[in-house]
């Protein structure tokens, strides 16, 4: 049996690859989970193919993969797509369609992954892993404010955007003003944007959903109240708040309520920024479903192996033992539905005061829309909250925000 060897590099040219031959795969990733994933699990059933890896940084990953699929060229038989140029990809024509991956699988997967991967009716990139996002609060604050903090009665508190701006108000009012519901507008975003009905383009012309224009106007009442701690995400202000260390301009304490985070933001970002709060969260749907980040693993349209390829994502995606077994060393959410029925009510996380993160996420899940993924996006997103942030700061006039952002809409795609 040939041994499978992981070549671990960091390279800018893909033309370097050798070529594929029988038993061979050439894996292209930005992340280091995949080559974990082949490392750890795929090599011990897979004994027969070698694999060669080759890790390249996120930021350099599109120049160096676009220029193989144009000219056909060192191509790598798979590809790991990131959430935030997956749908680029499977418009492109370039990927291999794996439809019959998903027929043989599609009562055991979740919804919503398969949909981001899913293009004209043909599916041409699955996700081993799902990133449902929730709203994490601090349990001390709720007891505090509102009277209890169990997770189902404060639910009711953010149960659809008026009501999470009608609650932003009485923490603010109770608090006497010390309290935000969060640190920073950037943390509504992507629960907005999952709850549109309509994705930016329908039959190639820009709808702006309504609940957009209601994110603008909620922000707008929010940043005009001090309802929020006026941070800009990532910054060192938003991981203060996290910690009870965040302050106001005049130096006054900031309570900061909720976070708007994905499933593994909860282990890289709560946990990891404020050790200290250990105990002191839960977690809630809040106004929305939302999904936060993931990677999706496509293939080469041209690939000579197809058999190995399709059984390589096959393993990856949907192989019932292997999920398993990464969801409970890895702690993270899956998208195979026997998986997660299998191991939801194992959990019991201390960092959230005992609540089964698990299972809370693997209900959210549930409601993600995945359909309103499209290749633009990235792009149509930029020009809209530019316009935002204009209007949020009395730059510009709501109407005529959205004006200027269907003028920037047209001129870039024509539409």
């Amino acid at each position: 049996m040939k041994k499978i060897n992981i070549i671990f590099c960091f390279v800018l040219v893909l033309t370097a690859l050798p070529v594929c031959v029988y038993g061979q795969l050439r894996v292209l990733s930005f992340t280091d989970e995949m080559s974990m994933i082949v490392n750890n699990y795929y090599k011990r059933s897979h004994t027969g193919v070698s694999v060669d890896y080759i890790q390249i940084p996120s930021d350099y990953f599109q120049s160096r993969l676009d220029p193989a699929l144009t000219s056909g060229q060192g191509v790598p038989d798979i590809i790991t797509l990131e959430s935030a140029f997956v749908r680029k990809y499977v418009e492109s024509g370039y990927l291999l369609d794996i439809t019959d991956i998903y027929e043989a699988n599609k009562s055991k997967l979740l919804a919503f992954p398969v949909e981001v991967g899913t293009f004209k009716g043909k599916v041409y990139a699955l996700s081993w892993q799902a990133c449902p996002g929730a709203m994490f609060y601090r349990r001390s604050l709720a007891k505090r404010y509102l009277g209890t903090d169990d997770p189902r009665t404060v639910q009711t508190y953010f149960a659809n955007f008026n009501k999470f701006l009608e609650t932003a108000q009485l923490l603010k009012q109770k608090s006497n003003g010390s309290c935000v519901v969060v640190s920073s507008l950037g943390d509504l975003r992507n629960s907005f944007l999952s709850a549109r009905k309509d994705p930016w383009l329908v039959n190639g012309k820009l709808v702006i959903d309504p609940v957009m224009e209601q994110y603008m106007d909620i922000c707008k009442t929010m940043h005009d109240n001090l309802l929020e701690g006026r941070v800009g995400q990532w910054s060192e202000g938003w991981f203060a708040g996290m910690r009870d260390e965040l302050r106001d301009e005049y130096g006054w304490r900031v309570e900061v309520f909720s976070y708007f985070l994905p499933t593994w933001g909860l282990h890289y970002v709560l946990k990891t920024n404020a050790p200290g709060t250990s105990g002191d969260w839960a977690m809630i749907q809040g106004p929305s479903a939302y999904r936060w980040g993931g990677t999706w693993i496509g293939a080469y349209k041209g690939v000579r192996n197809v058999a190995a390829v399709k059984e390589f994502i096959r393993y990856v995606t949907t192989d019932d033992a292997f999920l398993e077994a990464w969801a409970k060393d890895t702690g993270d959410m899956v998208s195979n539905i026997n998986v997660i029925n299998k191991i939801r009510n194992n959990y019991n996380e201390p960092y959230l005061g005992g609540q089964n993160q698990y299972a809370a996420f693997a209900e959210i899940a549930k409601s993600v829309n995945g359909k309103l993924d499209q290749a633009t996006d990235e792009a149509i997103e930029e020009l809209f909250f530019e316009e935002v942030y204009a209007f949020l700061n009395g730059e510009k006039s709501k109407n005529r925000a959205l004006l200027d952002f269907k003028v920037q809409v047209e001129a870039q795609f024509g539409r």
